[in-house]
């Protein structure tokens, strides 16, 4: 089924964004306005919303575009174009906008909770607009899209080809242990290369960062962040508090499940290419082969749990909203990107086979359905999601789908083997996602921070949230900038302790669907239709699961977890 867009009712349906010119009339337009009743102010709202939802999905394309073929000069410029040239055009006219929307009396004539959280965040936007960090944030959108590049740049040779680094990786599950030393060495070898580019590069985003925190009048960009992702149901000393509950409940279950490995093969530490080896001997699991048996297989295992979240997946591969498999040039990482105007999002992933490429895919999927769930939702705002929220919506679909994994897994063993990998890794991502948390509190509290402290302190964040049941012996420089992986931290600051929170929800909603599947499927999929028009914790109760990260909780489904790894053993 393709899906067109909706017909326009204010821009030009053949609009093409080559210059500013061609958007100014529209801002003039909305700016001029004259609103003196109910019916042209929500007029006005909708007519910014169609403006809104046109200029996200212009940069949206660029951006995928960009990622797809990062050596592609023209899709580069492209990008940089939009950021560097409109972004900075727009910004002015975007609080100009947000300014007379406050100062509209009929604002205060919608009471429900929908209109409320979204006029919430343009209150937001209002206080923390500065004219002097408008060409701050376009310098500092081009610099994040540096990160890609070198990234995406990386490969090693080996037996005369040459691999991603997410293809390479996936030898460090192969059980000769020559080919896992020598293709880490080789991995090490070209990350070395650019360490110092990635260390100036992040030194260049932080002072800018600062700068932009201090011109809106706060003490450190962590501050202003918080306020800018509208954080308001929860303050950093829950964050702290987060970390914390890591550490106690989390990182002692962790090691003990590596000692269990580590028994097995008589080592008292691993060396750092042999975590990922199954210690039985077992070969590296295989759900797929290629891109489409993957999303052909996801397709119909999705169907078997909704025949909805099917169809939004043969929707997007029949209009070209995909690009699934590993290839050269193209960026690290996966992700979902919503295209608010039509409504069909487009899901970008480097897939070379593994298990972990299927968990990948089904994250999306989930991105994906919410999308889909979410797109009639009357304006733009209200399908602007919290990551907390976007997250239960990824991260409950990879636990609500291995119900159906057996569709990718006939051997009751590998499907055992692939449920417990799903396990074990939620268990073994909380500290890292508490560490990369606890880190970029350090790093803004600290902007003035030298490199080498900068490597100090995580290193000591490491042995926090580590096992200690790796020799790093010779190493040692890998421990200190392994940060350096982690797009989030360069692209998309402080985004990251999201997925620990939703992986908490996640958790909660697939143990209710372990007692009623259905039931649990039903709340999931009314929790997605809100979109952003309930608060966060409303959202989560409609999932029918709390919003609490605390220790207690955490202790609770830590508990739950082992219980769940105990059955496939």
């Amino acid at each position: 089924m393709i899906i067109e867009k909706n017909k326009r009712q204010f821009l030009n349906e053949d609009l093409n964004i080559q210059s500013w010119e061609d958007l100014k009339s529209y801002f003039d337009d909305l700016l001029a306005r004259e609103i003196d009743s109910k019916e042209k102010f929500e007029r006005w709202l909708n007519d910014r919303s169609e403006l809104d939802a046109v200029l996200e999905e212009d940069l949206a394309w660029r951006y995928i575009r960009m990622s797809i073929e990062t050596n592609n000069e023209e899709l580069a410029s492209a990008y940089t174009f939009f950021v560097t040239k409109i972004q900075p055009e727009l910004a002015p006219l975007d609080d100009a906008l947000n300014r007379k929307f406050m100062d509209s009396p009929f604002r205060h004539d919608y009471t429900d909770s929908a209109h409320q959280i979204y006029f919430r965040s343009i209150e937001t936007q209002v206080n923390l607009f500065q004219e002097k960090n408008v060409p701050i944030e376009a310098e500092l959108n081009e610099l994040a899209q540096k990160y890609g590049a070198i990234s995406a740049a990386q490969s090693i040779d080996y037996l005369g080809e040459t691999m991603t680094m997410q293809k390479a990786s996936q030898l460090l599950k192969e059980q000769d242990e020559a080919v896992r030393q020598t293709v880490f060495d080789k991995m090490v070898e070209r990350r070395r290369v650019d360490t110092d580019s990635l260390n100036d590069l992040y030194t260049q985003l932080v002072t800018k960062r600062h700068t932009l925190a201090m011109n809106a009048g706060f003490d450190n960009f962590r501050d202003y962040k918080f306020q800018a992702l509208g954080r308001f149901d929860y303050s950093k000393e829950d964050c702290f508090a987060f970390h914390h509950a890591i550490k106690t409940h989390i990182v002692p279950l962790v090691k003990d499940i590596q000692a269990k490995k580590l028994a097995i093969t008589g080592e008292t530490k691993f060396k750092p290419w042999n975590t990922e080896v199954d210690p039985e001997g077992k070969a590296p699991l295989k759900p797929f082969e290629t891109g489409k048996e993957m999303l052909d297989g996801c397709i119909q295992m999705l169907g078997n749990l909704n025949p909805y979240f099917a169809d939004c997946l043969k929707t997007m591969e029949e209009m070209g909203h995909l690009d699934l498999d590993s290839k050269a040039g193209k960026a690290p990482g996966g992700y979902n990107y919503p295209l608010y105007e039509i409504g069909v999002p487009f899901i970008f992933m480097n897939a070379v086979g593994a298990q972990r490429d299927l968990v990948t895919m089904v994250h999306e999927a989930g991105h994906a359905v919410h999308s889909f769930l979410s797109r009639d939702l009357s304006l733009t705002g209200f399908k602007n999601l919290p990551s907390e929220v976007a997250e239960l919506a990824s991260m409950s679909m990879e636990l609500l789908s291995m119900k159906e994994w057996g569709h990718f897994y006939a051997n009751a063993d590998e499907l055992n083997r692939a449920k417990r990998e799903q396990l074990e890794g939620v268990l073994k991502v909380l500290p890292w996602i508490a560490q990369i948390d606890a880190f970029q509190h350090w790093v803004y509290e600290h902007p003035t921070h030298t490199v080498a402290e900068r490597h100090a302190h995580w290193s000591s964040l490491s042995k926090d949230f580590g096992t200690g049941l790796t020799d790093w012996t010779g190493y040692e420089d890998q421990i200190a900038t392994s940060w350096q992986r982690q797009l989030h931290l360069f692209e998309v600051p402080f985004y990251y302790i999201e997925y620990g929170i939703a992986q908490l929800g996640a958790l909660g909603l697939w143990m209710n669907s372990l007692t009623d599947f259905e039931s649990g499927l039903t709340a999931y999929q009314e929790a997605l239709k809100l979109g952003y028009t309930k608060s966060i914790p409303e959202i989560y109760e409609t999932a029918k699961v709390p919003f609490d990260f605390s220790s207690e909780r955490l202790k609770s489904l830590a508990a739950f977890i082992q219980e769940e790894l105990k059955k496939l053993n």
